[in-house]
């Protein structure tokens, strides 16, 4: 089944803005374990589901082309609308139905977007379009793990985040619990035997109150919500703001609080 949850202009837009750039720790593992197993050049990367961009961009200097792939034309749009990429490339289509040649790919990647793919499909066309010791780097992030501080208030900043999470789980899709599972059943699936999944790599980095909650708006889970009842939903955003900046003892939601993520990573290499 395809999931098609994030095509709106708006979602597409919020997405833009308040979408975490995966890490450069992660990147540095991507690229260290292309280099291994492959070695250069490194001639043409994939990002499926590439949703607005972020992934693809941080991926353009290391490789002489770059091809984002999503099912939204409107995400597709938002990427298109960042300069200075030129070889970046994007395209409409779907992880199950890629439009390369066989043996074409040197690394095919998805940021927070594989837990969506038709998994057997996928795992197909992979098979199909990487080069002999091409690589497989599915990421995302677990929120499980996700952690915030300030001051002397992060366990109450932390409890606060639990309760919305816990008012958006009636509308949680079992993809979004496969990606909870850090890819597991994915990984296990691959069927190349040069494979690994890095399960927890810890970034700490910090994050205003406002784009905290521009974050938790880009769930599918929250637009899922909001689509069922616009107002409460609205309110739950503005009520966690007013939470958050109550136990921080600040007024501006422009104020940083630290944060922590935890990353995850599903690596493969085809067969020589």
């Amino acid at each position: 089944m395809t999931y098609r949850l994030f095509e709106g202009k708006e979602h597409a837009s919020i997405y833009q803005q308040y979408r975490f750039t995966p890490p450069d720790e992660v990147k540095n593992i991507i690229l260290q374990y292309l280099d291994k197993k492959k070695g250069q050049p490194h001639v043409l990367a994939v990002d499926l589901g590439c949703g607005t961009g972020q992934n693809s961009r941080l991926l353009a200097p290391h490789f002489q082309e770059v091809v984002g792939i999503d099912i939204s034309e409107c995400q597709l749009e938002e990427a298109r609308s960042v300069p200075g990429h030129p070889n970046i490339t994007y395209r409409k289509g779907t992880a199950e139905e890629l439009p390369f040649p066989d043996g074409s790919v040197d690394l095919l990647t998805a940021a927070s977007a594989a837990h969506w793919f038709d998994q057997s499909r996928f795992l197909a066309e992979a098979s199909r379009v990487l080069k002999p010791r091409g690589c497989m780097a599915l990421l995302g992030f677990s929120d499980t793990n996700t952690r915030l501080y300030y001051q002397n208030c992060g366990e109450k900043l932390n409890r606060i985040y639990e309760e919305v999470k816990q008012e958006l789980m009636p509308y949680t899709t079992n993809p979004v619990c496969v990606s909870e599972g850090k890819l597991e059943e994915l990984y296990t699936a691959i069927p190349f035997p040069d494979k690994e999944r890095i399960e927890c790599i810890r970034v700490k980095t910090s994050i205003s109150v406002k784009n905290m909650m521009g974050f938790i708006e880009s769930f599918s889970m929250f637009q899922a919500y909001q689509k069922k009842d616009p107002q409460r939903a609205r309110g739950l955003l503005l009520n966690t703001q007013k939470r958050f900046l109550e136990e921080m003892g600040v007024t501006s939601p422009d104020t940083e609080m630290g944060q922590e993520l935890g990353y995850f990573c599903v690596l493969a290499s085809k067969p020589q």
